[in-house]
């Protein structure tokens, strides 16, 4: 039986989903003017990728997430290691600033696609490597298989990626109670919506396979992750996948979601390996301060 103000149960429980992801999806960062923010050596479009480093680094943002607050770490990791590296900011809805990745995903996949032809001009790079956050390292696999990216592309590292959709804890599988409330989530944050598992969009993206020829896929989890729940759907199936538990690497990291994604140098040494294999070190615990 419904609740007798089951529409203000509605928007409840849509509140809660955007209450839940944005707590689990924004970075721990202060937010810094996307405009004006120093961004320490990356988004330099005089940068030329090296011998060593033949391939620019796009960095795709989460969910509420921007082009620097997600990266504040990790890009001037990869900068101080020699690779040119370059962050862009998608799904945006008018009138919402900072907060990014909620419009929807198949259009967020078409601006990076315009983003990376932008990159490869100013480079002089035939192909790019992407690492992507939450959002960020599913997205593009839309864009790989359906908008020609993956001629355009080496290799897709995500850190805790929706690849498989999430249930949010669970929290999902309330909305067939509360009539209406899926249509309001769709129609306020079509990119949150697209994110559900069991979704159009998941659904499209994952038929006929997870991966495409020609592409380096790997995935970074962790086991504390309370936003892509069931953490083990992040993991792809394929040919050319590597899959991560960060666990695996170090026992005694707690990260969780946001955490695995913008300070977790343990997360960010396999990162490097990632984009890097041939001179790939080992991640244990001491990367954390390597």
């Amino acid at each position: 039986m419904l609740p007798r103000n089951w529409k203000r149960a509605v928007r409840s429980l849509t509140a809660a989903l955007l209450l839940t992801a944005a707590a689990g999806a924004v970075p721990a960062a202060a937010h810094a003017d996307t405009a004006t923010a120093p961004s320490s050596g990356w988004n330099n479009y005089n940068c030329k990728p090296s011998a060593a480093h033949p391939r620019p680094v796009v960095l795709v943002h989460g969910t509420f997430g921007n082009s620097v607050d997600n990266w504040l770490v990790l890009a001037p990791y990869l900068v101080n290691r020699g690779y040119c590296v370059f962050s862009l900011d998608y799904g945006q809805l008018p009138g919402v600033p900072l907060f990014n990745g909620l419009g929807p995903i198949d259009k967020s996949a078409g601006q990076l696609d315009t983003f990376v032809d932008k990159v490869l001009a100013a480079t002089g790079a035939p192909k790019a490597d992407l690492v992507g956050h939450s959002q960020g390292g599913m997205m593009p696999r839309y864009y790989l298989k359906f908008l020609g990216g993956a001629a355009k592309v080496n290799s897709l590292v995500g850190i805790a990626p929706d690849n498989h959709g999430t249930t949010l804890n669970g929290l999902t599988n309330l909305l067939p109670y509360f009539p209406g409330a899926g249509d309001l989530l769709t129609l306020a944050t079509p990119g949150l919506a697209d994110q559900m598992a069991g979704s159009p969009f998941i659904t499209k993206l994952n038929q006929g396979g997870d991966t495409v020829p020609g592409v380096h896929y790997t995935v970074i989890a962790t086991k504390y992750d309370e936003v892509v729940t069931p953490y083990g759907t992040q993991f792809l199936s394929g040919p050319d996948v590597h899959n991560v538990k960060l666990q695996d690497l170090c026992a005694v990291d707690l990260s969780e979601h946001v955490a695995i994604g913008t300070i977790d140098r343990v997360a960010f040494h396999e990162v490097a390996n990632a984009l890097d294999p041939a001179h790939a070190t080992p991640t244990t615990c001491a990367s954390a301060v390597s």
